[in-house]
């Protein structure tokens, strides 16, 4: 059985073949397996349908992508806003507060 499925292919000359993809991969991306909820696809298919095509795994990606940039976005203001009120002590409810014994009077 697997010779005549090798005679098949006898006239081609794979000598200098190499294995792997055909197409190279973008660079910067790599390819993963990963393990999603059924919900989580069918909203990203859903939008794909309702705009009338494209991949949802770029939109997967993207939302990845968003959620990173507002996240570091959101961790730079933290950091700016505690080394503006820095001068003014810890925050109300910190540890250095919390642990720090108050007169009793």
């Amino acid at each position: 059985m697997k010779r005549v499925v090798a005679e098949r292919y006898r006239e081609f000359d794979f000598s200098r073949a190499k294995r792997g993809p055909v197409i190279k991969p973008e660079p910067g991306k790599t390819k993963i397996s990963i393990r999603l909820d059924n919900a989580v696809l069918e909203h990203f298919k859903d939008l794909v349908d309702k705009a009338g095509g494209g991949n949802y795994q770029t939109l997967i990606n993207d939302a990845l992508l968003e959620h990173i940039q507002r996240r570091s976005t959101l961790d730079a203001v933290r950091q700016v806003v505690r080394e503006a009120l820095a001068p003014y002590g810890p925050a109300r409810g910190s540890k250095a507060t919390r642990s720090r014994k108050r007169p009793r009077g």
